[in-house]
């Protein structure tokens, strides 16, 4: 009744749940309901539109969840012991990790070990991993909290400003950042209601960043990859994101001097639980195919 319980105060919702455990909804109300008659006490407040946590389902969410986890993570131990890893192992990931995203390292780990379902969700808000039931993320180091393991993906990477050639043929390289004021650019940012990301920079020891007021902005990296090809402006994003358009001369890089390198991506998992058979398989091939 507790995994029920963890599962809805994650999601906030009884059949978001269900989906995560594998069960069915009414399964899912009725667990829940037993748990309270147990306690006497309520856990959750229910409407039509929504579900959120009681001040008594607060409490049992903050003594339960990290003792819970642990014997979670045992069990998985104990189960994995006799053979292969196996399981669901669900792992949020930024929108910009292209060497995690791309394909190659995903296809190989899931034909390495076939009984472990992925489930990779691409998000690029930051939140509480452990809150959220995730057992690993992938972010750019910098942005990692502190008590988190975190284990390198890629080497240094760095962010670039692209055009195509015949864009820049007719209306000019930007020689200075500043100069993006007088350019189309194609920008991004998470949601409707947040701002668009400002454009970083740096030289000679001096960061900084600009509001470039894009004139398309989007929350898909796809979509500014394919209007920047077709003749549609500047974009900004990481290397490895352009790196296929940029081999081929399709795209081409302005502004380098200003675009040094930072530290990548890693892996990164709560220091505090026990590190599971196919979080550990996934920990290991990682380190593998970065070699």
């Amino acid at each position: 009744m507790l995994r029920l319980f963890t599962a809805v105060a994650d999601t906030a919702n009884f059949r978001a749940a269900a989906d995560r455990l594998g069960v069915t909804r009414s399964a899912v109300s009725q667990g829940v309901q037993r748990l309270e008659e147990a306690l006497g006490q309520p856990l959750f407040r229910r409407t039509t539109r929504s579900v959120s946590l009681t001040e008594e389902g607060e409490q049992l969410l903050q003594a339960v969840s990290n003792p819970l986890a642990e014997l979670t993570a045992a069990l998985e131990v104990a189960q994995n012991t006799a053979g292969n890893p196996h399981g669901l192992l669900r792992v949020t990931a930024t929108s910009i990790a292209e060497r995690f995203l791309s394909g190659p390292l995903i296809a190989s780990f899931v034909e390495t070990y076939p009984g472990i379902t992925l489930d990779v969700t691409v998000n690029d808000e930051e939140f509480d991993i452990v809150a959220a039931g995730y057992d690993a993320g992938v972010r750019l180091g910098e942005v990692i909290e502190r008590d988190m393991v975190a284990v390198p993906l890629t080497g240094d990477q760095r962010q670039v400003a692209v055009a195509t050639p015949d864009y820049l043929d007719r209306y000019g390289a930007p020689q200075h950042p500043r100069d993006l004021a007088k350019h189309r650019c194609i920008g991004w940012r998470p949601a409707f209601d947040t701002a668009p990301y400002r454009w970083e920079f740096e030289r000679d020891g001096h960061a900084f960043d600009i509001a470039v007021e894009p004139q398309v902005t989007t929350n898909d990296m796809l979509v500014m990859v394919r209007t920047s090809l077709a003749d549609g402006g500047i974009t900004f994003g990481m290397e490895e994101t352009f790196q296929p358009y940029l081999d081929r001369g399709e795209l081409v890089t302005v502004l380098d001097d200003w675009l040094p390198p930072f530290t990548g991506f890693y892996l990164y998992f709560p220091s505090r639980r026990s590190v599971t058979p196919k979080l550990r398989a996934l920990i290991d091939h990682v380190r593998q195919y970065r070699e």
